[in-house]
């Protein structure tokens, strides 16, 4: 069996507030976009192999794939075991919610494959033990995320969008830039209400990550990069997550396909330009 497994980009990103367990509990929209690794699916008699062609470093159990797989095996008690080649084409680190969409992708596949039934809800827990961004790659192609990203609600009416991703090839860790919030503690219960997005104007005006000012202090460089993008007309620019991958959005395709093809003669960055799914 073979699947897509598609990336996200966070078209708005709140931290609301830093909880006393560690964790931060945020309001993000997050959109599934058509940038997709390739997930390929053989069954075998027992035990779990990863191959990842070009990136030998994923092939072992620290993958949140392979613990994707061990954790749907020890909750349903299946005997079974699986081969799973995974075609890295999302940036690793990204932002963009690659190994969360692997590890849902997984789930998922191995969940229909073997026919153990599972709701959509029981893969979802799964996923939330595995990643704060895997039950919405179960859940949908858009949706609101609370909490620690694992109370998800429909995004209704969005519309379809383009996007133009630069990524500077490097990675950035997550834990390095929630750290940089340098938010305080608190057990107060923080009420946000949530902006609507109908329209492609709604969206560029909602376009906002708490995360990009420390990531934009941690490296410059990627100020240039929002501003490439506006430069080539994007209606807006953010970066998406804890970055560093930024994106313009585009009302068009041509225009999308146009601004990357300018922007592709930077051969240091990663360009490509998408749709919203």
């Amino acid at each position: 069996m073979e699947a897509a497994s598609p990336a996200k980009v966070n078209l708005h990103l709140r931290v609301i507030r830093k909880r006393p367990d560690g964790y931060h509990d945020i309001a993000t929209l997050m959109q599934k976009i058509d940038l997709c690794d390739t997930m390929e699916f053989t069954l075998r008699k027992k035990g779990i192999v990863i191959k990842c062609p070009g990136f030998p470093q994923l092939e072992n159990e620290d993958n949140i794939v392979f613990r994707a797989a061990k954790a749907l095996f020890l909750e349903t008690g299946c005997q079974s075991g699986a081969e799973i080649i995974l075609h890295k084409v999302i940036p690793m680190g990204a932002g963009l919610g690659g190994g969360s969409s692997n590890a849902a992708t997984a789930l998922v596949a191995l969940n229909d494959m073997l026919g153990l039934s599972l709701s959509k809800e029981a893969l979802m827990n799964i996923g939330a033990r595995l990643g704060a961004d895997v039950p919405f790659f179960i859940y949908g192609d858009r949706a609101w995320a609370f909490g620690i990203g694992d109370r998800l609600e429909p995004a209704e009416n969005l519309p379809p969008l383009w996007f133009v991703l630069v990524n500077p090839r490097f990675e950035l860790a997550t834990r390095r830039v929630y750290e940089g919030l340098n938010l305080r503690l608190t057990n107060q219960i923080i009420n946000y209400s949530i902006p609507r997005f109908c329209t492609v104007t709604d969206v560029v005006k909602g376009l906002h990550n708490d995360l990009e000012k420390v990531s934009l202090t941690l490296y410059p460089a990627l100020k240039e990069l929002k501003d490439n993008l506006i430069g080539v007309g994007a209606l807006g620019a953010l970066m998406s997550g804890s970055g560093p991958t930024v994106y313009g959005v585009f009302e068009r395709e041509d225009e999308a396909l146009q601004a990357a093809d300018i922007l592709k003669k930077n051969k240091n960055w990663f360009v490509t330009a998408v749709r919203s799914l």
